[in-house]
């Protein structure tokens, strides 16, 4: 637990550092600064100074953490910032949850349940960096504290576009969902997509009253049923064909459900 304890000033001490240099120096972080929570908590017109003036206090936070020697008083400064921190984030989501908080970098997505978790695992670590020692090695501690760091990193939407969006992109293209199954079923979405192209669907959507009401195959064709003014509005759409032209739609005169 000692060896664990002595790498929580790191930990956050690298989180910091991150936090304050985006504050102090990203050109998109300031421009972004007047729809930050921060706008709401100092007004739109001092948003930037107070962004300034909370990267300033995390580098020198930050500092203290990062060089030797190791003090106690560096864990309580740590905590008391996560713990403000924390508390500025509750503001944020009861006062502006439509806003982003401005924490690690700029981006448009509102505070959610992520930030809260970094946010208390980083007040966790600077409690137990109250208790901080020099490092004297232990693989099980550097182990625990690289896991932290990826924890920290996955808990962060300001870096999702760098390996979130990319590893989506990935399981879509290994999974493919709108490929044809094994036994070559296609899926209904690519039907719906089709038929929502065709001249078939346009020249009948404005007669339709619900969503589909039924879905079969047979002989090469998908059936898709929906309500319509008029009764039943059957659309029959080729499974083997990708071309809109290829859809066709019949009024079936059954009275449709209230």
């Amino acid at each position: 637990m000692h060896g664990i304890a002595a790498l929580q000033p790191y930990v956050i001490g690298l989180v910091l550092l991150w936090a304050s240099l985006t504050k102090l120096f990203s050109a998109r972080m300031r421009a972004e600064a007047g729809r930050t929570a921060l706008a709401r908590l100092a007004g739109p017109a001092r948003a930037v100074p107070a962004l300034r003036l909370a990267g300033a206090l995390e580098l020198v936070v930050a500092a203290a953490l990062l060089l030797p020697p190791v003090l106690p008083v560096e864990g309580v400064a740590a905590t008391a910032l996560s713990t403000g921190f924390l508390a500025y984030l509750a503001y944020a989501r009861l006062t502006v949850p439509e806003s982003s908080c401005g924490c690690l970098g700029a981006h448009s997505r509102p505070i959610e349940g992520r930030s809260f978790a970094r946010a208390g695992l980083l007040l966790a670590a600077s409690v137990a960096a109250i208790w901080a020692g020099p490092y004297t090695g232990g693989v099980w501690a550097a182990l625990v504290a690289a896991a932290e760091v990826l924890v920290l990193l996955g808990l962060s939407p300001e870096l999702d576009r760098h390996w979130l969006m990319p590893l989506r992109r990935l399981v879509v293209r290994v999974r493919k969902p709108l490929a044809p199954g094994p036994q070559g079923e296609v899926p209904l979405e690519v039907t719906l997509r089709l038929l929502y192209r065709s001249r078939a669907y346009c020249s009948a959507s404005a007669r339709l009253v619900s969503d589909v009401q039924d879905v079969w195959d047979e002989d090469g064709m998908r059936f898709v049923v929906y309500a319509a003014r008029e009764g039943l509005a059957v659309f029959a759409v080729p499974l083997a064909d990708a071309d809109p032209a290829g859809v066709r739609v019949a009024l079936v005169g059954e009275p449709a459900l209230a």
